[in-house]
């Protein structure tokens, strides 16, 4: 097969995968696992999804189910990449999602996990790059000229240790620092984005609540991206640190202790996420 009929084929099997609409049930069992897309040599596995402006999750359908309670009945029932949408669906490490009672479940498993993001695809278009984290959600999203580019679960502060919010900047990083308030809480991948008092995103467990002491806690893999993604403050002819002017986080509401988890609502799952237009200040492009 040359070349180019091999990336025909490749483009068609992708875009069958995406643009389906037929919705298959949960099976009681194992979920049916997606095919693998081989790319043709040279070529990317997977092209970045076109993204609506609006949530992504308004075009998927869930359903909430009951699980094995064990992290191996987890395992032995879904695919890596099915537990790692699931974990992101319910903002629940592996651990943790095997200690609910029930789990949202997507009726039919995508290819990329930005198409279930209750997120908008597009925001902020005038910045480089911004972050997001909505409180309420438990929902942070990374934007690069307004198209969202990832998203993920957080752990924000607990109720005595509220995250506080509005907006702030990436400031510096370290690949491992442990807190001043307890030596021995490690926190891997961190990234400061609030100097006066020491509060950043770094790896930790994340139990499906609000936990943390008012850091924002991330999964691993969204640890090490934000890590290598983020920009950190600046330096002037002096070497000293310029703040704000590492990439915006805007830190929006706060969570509601006494509710149900909105995520778990298939009813919050249809409508998602709606962001504030602006991000003020306004923060000139490439900053």
């Amino acid at each position: 097969m040359g070349k180019l009929s091999g990336l025909v084929l490749w483009i068609g099997l992708a875009g069958a995968l995406l643009d389906s609409g037929a919705l298959g049930q949960l099976p009681q069992d194992t979920p049916t696992s997606l095919p693998e897309i081989v790319a043709p040599p040279g070529l990317p596995v997977e092209a970045p999804p076109v993204l609506p402006a609006g949530p992504p999750t308004r075009d998927r359908t869930y359903q909430l189910v009951t699980v094995p309670g064990s992290a191996k009945g987890l395992r032995e029932r879904f695919t890596p990449e099915q537990l790692a949408l699931l974990e992101k669906l319910n903002r629940r490490d592996v651990p943790h999602l095997a200690r609910a009672e029930a789990l949202i479940v997507p009726t039919e498993w995508l290819p990329d996990e930005l198409l279930y993001s209750p997120l908008p695809g597009t925001w902020a278009e005038s910045y480089s790059k911004a972050l997001v984290v909505d409180q309420a959600s438990q929902t942070f999203g990374g934007y690069e000229l307004g198209r969202l580019v990832r998203w993920g679960p957080v752990s924000s502060g607990r109720k005595s240790r509220p995250t506080p919010s509005g907006l702030f900047h990436l400031n510096w990083r370290s690949k491992g620092r442990r807190s001043t308030d307890n030596p021995d809480w490690y926190m891997p991948w961190y990234f400061n984005f609030h100097a006066g008092r020491g509060l950043a995103f770094h790896q930790l467990e994340l139990p499906g609540r609000p936990a943390s002491h008012a850091c924002v806690r991330l999964l691993e893999r969204d640890a090490v991206w934000l890590y290598g993604w983020g920009k950190g403050w600046s330096f002037d002819e002096k070497r000293k640190a310029v703040p704000g002017t590492g990439t915006p986080v805007l830190i929006l509401g706060s969570y509601d202790f006494d509710a149900p988890s909105p995520w778990l609502s298939l009813d919050w799952l249809a409508r998602g996420i709606e962001l504030p237009a602006q991000v003020e200040p306004a923060i000139a492009l490439g900053r």
